[in-house]
């Protein structure tokens, strides 16, 4: 993904010009086969910084994020906490408000200075974290990069209501998903789509201001008012809230709570942790086959 024409001390390009070079590519870079999540790598590590609570940064993560000069983070995504317990001898710098023609040099620069470079992302940068763009940007102008993966907020959500997300006969799929707005298109919302198969748990990103939008059409699509909904406020925070409900009560109820952002909202009957069968893996079906033929089951 490097640009071997990219020449030290010139303007940064255009980062849309970056993301614009990696249509069509084709080629796999030879780093994918070299290196695995976990392995500290050269270049800028763009990190999870997991949903909220600091103990919840993965190990390699706090090892980074300890060494660093430079940390660029995601705001007020980030729990400050973290920041002061981790980060003390480093120079925070928050990424809201500040475009890619922003960002890209700030650490470009800082990284070519000799500086150990972070970008810090809330929970995993691979769920909307918009990572890629910024690390095409960064290759384009020879910096390498790379991720270092973190808790999501889905699994902080299901922790926090003591259930899985797939349980047997209850839910065998997830959905990672957001609601239609600015960056969706209606045609491109599925949350109905994903209700209506049953076996699945949907899993909303980045709507909690849209809830009682996003319930009202499920009701008007015709999906069953009863079907459980569980939102999690903060998951993992020290403020962390937990309103339940189902598609036909949870909308009223997350307006009365008067939350607008910052929530996961959790679709699906895997929300009660009720009424699920006993899974294969425990009932000796595992000690019929080979070690190596068995797999997890939930």
């Amino acid at each position: 993904m490097t640009d071997p024409d990219a020449t030290d001390g010139e303007d940064p390009t255009d980062p849309q010009d970056a993301i614009d070079a990696t249509a069509g590519r084709t080629d796999r870079d030879p780093r994918v086969y070299e290196r695995s999540a976990g392995d500290e790598q050269e270049g800028i590590p763009f990190i999870g910084a997991g949903p909220g609570d600091p103990k919840l940064l993965t190990v390699a993560g706090r090892e980074l994020v300890e060494a660093a000069d430079l940390v660029v983070h995601a705001g007020s995504l980030v729990n400050s906490e973290l920041l002061e317990e981790y980060c003390a001898d480093a120079e925070t710098v928050s990424s809201i408000g500040k475009d890619l023609e922003e960002l890209i040099p700030l650490m470009r620069d800082a990284y070519e200075a000799g500086e150990n470079v972070v970008r810090l992302h809330s929970g995993d940068p691979a769920i909307y974290g918009a990572a890629l763009e910024q690390m095409d940007a960064l290759e384009h102008e020879s910096v390498p990069t790379y991720f270092v993966p973190g808790v999501t907020a889905a699994f902080a959500a299901s922790a926090t209501l003591r259930t899985q997300l797939t349980l047997n006969e209850v839910s065998n799929h997830v959905a990672f998903t957001r609601p239609q707005g600015k960056t969706l298109d209606a045609d491109e919302d599925h949350i109905s789509e994903f209700v209506e198969m049953g076996d699945v748990t949907t899993c909303i990103y980045l709507g909690t201001h849209a809830v009682a939008e996003t319930m009202d059409r499920l009701l008007e699509q015709g999906h069953d008012p009863e079907t459980p909904v569980a939102v999690v406020y903060h998951a993992s925070w020290p403020d962390e809230d937990v309103i339940e409900g189902t598609i036909g009560t949870i909308g009223d109820r997350v307006t009365e709570a008067g939350y607008r952002a910052s929530a996961l909202v959790i679709i699906g009957e895997a929300v009660a942790g009720d009424g699920y069968e006993r899974s294969y893996l425990y009932d000796g079906w595992a000690n019929r086959g080979s070690e190596s033929e068995t797999e997890a089951d939930d």
